[in-house]
């Protein structure tokens, strides 16, 4: 019975006494480290050394594409790791300590940005830990949340495909000073962690590093293609087959009879109804005269054949109450 209270008293000792020294040697680990440490300056022993950094994306959510303004929002998860020779330890001498969380303001990053951004804010807004490693490796993973321009090509929607790309490399050094590659040599960007859109597909991510050696000083950069492809059953239900049905009421016009004033009135409303679908075909797609959407040419060219359908019937109309009494016989 005298055992119990001495296993609680050693339970207490451990479950107090032990995380005070893991704290004391984190801290000492931290004080050592960083003692003459200068951020601003790249972690190699010789200036004409360059730093290798491994990059890559994990694709989390599409968020948005806006058509009109020709723009991707996008929710990733960024990957960088690279090695500071002067952020190393032996975890015997530190309690054991493996890793070591920091905040990312403390230690010199390679000032990846995306070249492409459509928002203005190229830098990481939410600054995640970093972990250093006794080996000197530095691995960051902070979210982001990016703007990024892409060329939308309209010319089949809403049975469209497109190809958005998110480039990114240092903003300041070449690829003398700040080399770059794939991320554990993955030519592709990480779907594991994607929530699907109720919008988009998501068809193939691939990933290219690109080194322009004949410009001097060299330079490197990481380009990921998220070729997407649009859902199309929402606009097939509220577009397609409208507009298809509602081109077929046309041929209906020449069915009535000629003394029947309701031709003209059917034509109008079909004139009408095309105009609101056109409309609505406008502000989705973008304002451009490059390229011109099938659908919006087929709107337009059943918008001239039901016009020249409403003349042809006035023409007829007119002719069938031709009589004595409005117009003199020849």
């Amino acid at each position: 019975m005298k055992s119990v209270p001495l296993v609680a008293l050693m339970l207490l000792v451990y479950g107090v006494i032990f995380p005070g020294f893991c704290s004391e040697d984190e801290e000492r680990l931290v004080r050592d480290l960083f003692r003459g440490y200068n951020k601003l300056i790249r972690p190699v022993q010789n200036m004409t050394q360059k730093v290798d950094v491994r990059f890559g994306l994990a694709f989390v959510q599409l968020i948005n594409v806006n058509e009109k303004n020709q723009i991707m929002k996008s929710n990733v998860w960024l990957r960088l790791v690279w090695n500071d020779y002067q952020l190393q330890w032996d975890e015997a001498d530190y309690g054991g300590i493996g890793v070591l969380r920091l905040p990312p303001d403390k230690v010199w990053k390679p000032d990846i940005v995306l070249f492409n951004n459509a928002d203005g804010n190229y830098e990481v807004r939410y600054k995640s830990n970093i972990l250093i490693y006794p080996n000197g490796e530095v691995l960051w993973v902070p979210p982001a949340i990016y703007q990024s321009s892409c060329t939308i090509d309209v010319t089949y929607f809403p049975f469209d495909q497109q190809t958005c790309i998110m480039k990114f490399g240092s903003w300041t050094f070449n690829g003398d000073q700040v080399s770059l590659a794939l991320y554990n040599n993955k030519n592709f960007v990480d779907l594991s962690d994607y929530w699907k859109s109720g919008t988009w597909d998501i068809i193939e991510v691939p990933a290219y590093l690109n080194i322009y050696e004949g410009q001097k000083p060299t330079e490197t950069d990481i380009t990921f293609y998220i070729i997407i492809r649009r859902k199309t059953l929402f606009y097939t239900v509220n577009l397609i087959l409208p507009t298809v049905l509602i081109s077929f009421l046309c041929v209906l016009v020449f069915y009535l009879p000629a003394e029947a004033g309701e031709k003209v009135t059917l034509g109008i409303s079909i004139l009408l109804s095309l105009v609101v679908f056109l409309l609505l075909v406008s502000k989705i797609l973008p304002p451009t005269s490059l390229v011109l959407p099938l659908i919006a040419k087929y709107l337009l060219f059943t918008f001239i054949m039901n016009t020249v359908s409403i003349l042809v019937t006035v023409i007829i109309i007119n002719w069938n109450f031709r009589g004595p009494r409005t117009h003199r016989m020849p």
